[in-house]
This record gives C-alpha cells, structure tokens and sequence, in this order.
C-alpha cells in the first residue's frame, strides 16, 4: 500500500472529509526546507508550487500554469488528478473543497496561511488543525540546524537598530502592543541576519515578535549561537522556536502582522488579541537603500560575465559527447560559484528543444537529453552573492534555427526591450505596465501563461513582493529602488520555448515620472533574431544595450572572450 493509499484510509478512520497538503512551511516560503516537502513525499509532484487534496477515494493537485507540463508528466501513474488553475472549467481549490470534502477538512495549521483560512471558513468549511503527515513519513528528515549568521552593516546600508527604530515608528500609530513577524525573509532582512535553512535562500528558521520595548527572537539554542551575543546588544531577547505558539497567547491589545504570511496555528494562538492585517516590512525591504544597490550593481557585472562566458561555452560544445541539460547545467552552477557566489538562487533551469517549453523544467538523470548543433537553449538561473540576487534567463541558439523559432524569439525580445524601455507617472503599478512586453506577442494571438516580472530580494528570496508585472493581478505601485525581473517568453508544447529576462531597477526619471536601469548585463544572442521584425525603434533599444554590455563586461574578459563578446553585441 502506498504512503497515499495509507493517509486515505487514515482520513476515513478519523471522520475526516480530506486532508490538504500545501507545498509550504510554518512561514510561508516559496522554497522550504526538505522537512516541509511533505506534497511532494505524498505526490510526487516536485515542482514549488501547488496544493495536494486527498480525498477518502481520490486525489486532486493543484498547480498554476508554469507547471502544467512538468506537473502531468511527475503525476502519471499516480491517480492523483490534475487541477490546472485558472484554466476554463477548473475550479478554485476552496470551490472543490465546499463541493467534495464531506466533513471536516485535516490539515497541518502551521502550513496554512490566516488568510487562506479565513476563505475556508467564509465557506462553512470545518478546519481540523492534525498533523497526519509525521505519522506516514517515517524517515521524515529533521529541521535544520544550521548556525545563522550577521550580516556586516557595509552590505546591509542600513544597521538592525536603524530598522527596528523605523518599524516601531510605523506601529505607533496604531497603538499596536507588537508585530509578529512569521515571514523568514521578512526576519532575515529585518535583523540583517541571514542562514542557511533553505536550499537557495539565506535564511534563518526563525520567528520574532517586535513590542515597542523589546523584541524577541523564537530560534533554537545551536542555531543562535553565533549571532546572539551581537543581537542581544540591540536589546533583542531569544526564546526556543516552538514557543512562539504559547508566546503569542499572552497578547490582548493590538497585533499587526501579515495575514496573508502568518500560519492558521498561530492566528488561532491570538484569539484573545486584536489581529490587524498588516505588512510594515515589504515595501521597505523592497526598496533598495543605496548601499545595497551598490552591492547589486557589482554583483551583476560578476554574474553578467558568468553568463557571456556560459553562452560562448555553449555554443562552443553543443553537439559533442556528453554535452547534455545536466552537464550544462552543473557547468553554468559551477561557474557562478567560481565567481564568488554563495549558491545559486533557485534550481536552474537548463531546457533544451521541447523541454525549453516547460516553464519551470528540472533536468533529471531521467529526463536528461543532449544539447545538439541546432535548436534553442532556455537557460534561466541566478545566484546569491555576499551583496545580492541574482537571475537571468537567456536563450541560445546551438546551431541553426528556424524562421519559426527566430520569429517567436524576435517578438519576445521586443517585448522585453519595450518594457526595459519605458518611461511612466509616478503610482503606476506593475499591473498597468504589462502590456508593454506582451503587446508584440499579442499582436500575433500569442500569449504566455506567468507573470512578465517579480521583484527580487537583497540576498533573500528570488521571488519578492509587493512589485510584479502582472495583467491580471494587482500589485503596488512601483518606486525608486524596487528591482524587479523583465522576462517574457513564449512556449510551443513538444517543439521549443524562448524566455529572456533581466533584472531592472526603478529609478527616478523626470519629474514626475520613473523609468528603469537594467542590473543585468548579458549579451542576446543575436544569432536567434530575425532582423526584419525589428522596427529602427527596436534596433536603437538593443544596440544600446549591447553598447553597455561590452562596456561594461569588456574589462573582466580575457583576449579571446572579448573579441567574442565583441562579436556578439555587434549592432544590428
């Protein structure tokens, strides 16, 4: 009997309708830790987003469309069924819930978000807070005990006091009695602490509760030990990790914290507080003080120069023995490391031909194929650096292509330059923005099915809010300092995929309007466009790009590297 099958007939002997099985953690990260991959022990589905129901006799999964392919290949066989969000017909995971689960939904408190929860039970749906998952995952491995570390203030800009003084300034007004803080990068940035709890993120497993006279850090003993000693100076008190759950009890006055990031546990703690959704802590994380984006700014040209001397490596060695997606892939990480980075910032993904279509595709030992003399390369990757994240995707061409392939590849390039390009008011949002990249797809009844853009930590999470690029979701108004991805693509199931993408910063323009700066400086391979789809407006924008790539990679190359990378940005 299956680990599935047993949580089955588990749920039936409990009286429970289902059983809900996030891909998360108790602080709402993107990437968690191989403690919390409990969807994937019980699915099989490895991909980082999407949601497992088990029903008594069936089983659904949720995901959204950057893993539609990658998701339908991992579940086959499986009997769990395919939910493809978003899609026409497909209802919403709380819809299929009110519908289906018969009793009382189980789940695991800790891994649902308040907000999430709130849904539930607008619904009528009946939560039972049971870990199930501990009892069926016998070789299940323990929280990390990794040492966290501090960061030194000359890469932060800006001191944990300065920060700390600055959050109690914005509780004030609400008369607030504390934050809780649940949000790992949120802690981490707050702190200047960083860890090593996550495969690509540096971060700390942590939770802390700022008062307006103390603030306390919930981290086990081995793991505070390095950075207690300095943060105790600040006045900041420790507490074992668990005890966050009993801490919280105590509170009566006002709590303000992120609904949305805080787990269903802990809400359920604060019963006799007074909950206000609030988040004091994105928006000034995601504005880049100058300090880090100084550190931004040369940790891509490190990475930039990583990413030139990758594409030639390709180019280079495609069709030869032994050349395949994981060997390049592994080649490009060890590159970055090479070159100073800590880790890389996400997997990498390395898709050649067909595979190049799956939005988020892993090469496998199973799934690994040869980079041949022809065709496109997606390659998309980043990495953390001691002063930033980074991530760059860039499609190559390893032979000759199509007139198909360099069409779709031009009018993604059109797109990206567009958006690259634009000025705009001041209280645009990313939302209003998105147009400009997909217009030149859309003009051809193309379309893609992911967000244009994210923003991006300060050597935290790849992915970071409040800012995104993003049609069909809201999100806020972009600022001075926010850095955020430009990468559209388009994807042809079975025969190719284009993405490219560079990480920009909103800078102040004039008066009254903003405009971006490109942080990512990489050549396009020009050998994959097709120059008569591009307008002298487009021939302007990429030419001066490739004017500021070889200026500004041009120092860190070698004789042969440079009259390649001379080659390369050539105008067109």
């Amino acid at each position: 009997m299956t680990e599935l099958a047993r949580l089955q007939r588990e749920i039936e002997l409990r009286g429970l309708g289902g059983y809900l099985i996030p891909a998360a953690d108790p602080h709402g990260s993107e990437s968690v830790g191989e403690h919390f991959k409990a969807r994937e022990r019980f699915s099989g589905f490895t991909g980082s987003a999407g949601t497992l129901l088990v029903l008594p006799n069936r089983a659904y999964l949720f995901t959204d469309g950057r893993y539609f392919l990658q998701a339908a290949s991992e579940l086959i066989g499986s009997g769990i069924e395919l939910c493809r969000m978003g899609e026409p017909g497909v209802p919403e995971l709380a819809e299929l819930i009110e519908k289906e689960v018969h009793g009382p939904l189980g789940l695991d408190g800790r891994t649902l978000s308040a907000g999430e929860a709130w849904e539930f039970l607008r619904r009528g749906i009946d939560i039972a807070d049971v870990d199930l998952v501990s009892a069926f995952w016998q070789d299940r491995p323990p929280l990390s005990d990794a040492p966290a570390w501090l960061l030194p203030e000359e890469l932060c800009g800006k001191s944990a006091s300065e920060k700390l003084a600055e959050l109690r300034r914005e509780m004030a007004p609400q008369d607030a009695q504390a934050t809780v803080l649940t949000a790992l990068d949120d802690i981490a940035w707050l702190f200047n602490l960083r860890g090593s709890d996550t495969r690509h993120t540096p971060v700390a497993l942590c939770y802390a509760a700022v008062e307006r006279e103390r603030a306390v850090l919930f981290m086990d003993e081995e793991k505070r030990r390095p950075v207690e000693a300095e943060l105790r100076k600040l006045g900041v008190e420790f507490l074992p990790y668990e005890e966050i759950y009993a801490f919280v009890r105590k509170y009566r006055g006002r709590v303000m914290t992120p609904l949305s990031k805080l787990n269903y546990r802990l809400l359920c703690g604060m019963a006799s507080a007074e909950v206000l959704d609030a988040d004091l802590i994105a928006l000034p994380r995601a504005i880049k003080n100058a300090g880090e984006l100084a550190n931004l700014r040369r940790v891509h040209l490190a990475d930039g120069a990583v990413m030139a001397r990758f594409m030639r490596y390709v180019k280079l060695h495609a069709g030869e023995p032994g050349f395949t997606e994981v060997a390049a892939g592994r080649y490009l990480d060890e590159m970055r490391k090479a070159a100073g980075a800590l880790s890389e910032s996400f997997d990498t993904i390395c898709g050649y031909g067909p595979h190049g279509a799956i939005v988020h595709y892993a090469a496998t030992q199973k799934t690994d194929i040869p980079i041949g003399r022809s065709g496109l390369l997606l390659v998309d990757s980043g990495g953390q650096y001691m002063g930033g994240t980074t991530d760059v995707t860039r499609t190559i061409a390893t032979g000759p292509v199509s007139d198909a392939q360099k069409a779709h590849f031009t009018w993604v390039l059109k797109g990206m330059l567009a958006l690259m390009s634009l000025r705009f008011p001041e209280g645009c949002t990313g939302q209003m923005l998105d147009v400009a990249a997909r217009a030149p797809l859309w003009a051809q009844g193309l379309n893609y099915n992911h967000g244009t853009g994210h923003g991006v930590g300060y050597m935290l999470n790849v992915h970071e809010g409040p800012q995104s690029f993003r049609f069909n979701r809201p999100s806020a108004a972009l600022a001075p300092g926010m850095v955020i991805s430009d990468e559209p693509g388009i994807y042809i199931e079975g025969s190719f995929g284009v993405r490219l993408e560079n990480l920009l910063v909103c800078v102040g323009g004039e008066e009254g309007f903003l405009r971006f700066e490109s942080l990512t400086f990489a050549p396009i391979d020009l050998d994959a466009v097709d120059e008569r789809l591009l307008d002298e407006t487009d021939k302007s924008r990429l030419n001066e790009y490739h004017r500021q790539v070889y200026e500004k990679l041009s120092p860190l190359m070698e004789r042969e590297e440079l009259a390649w990378l001379e080659f390369d940005t050539r105008n067109v």
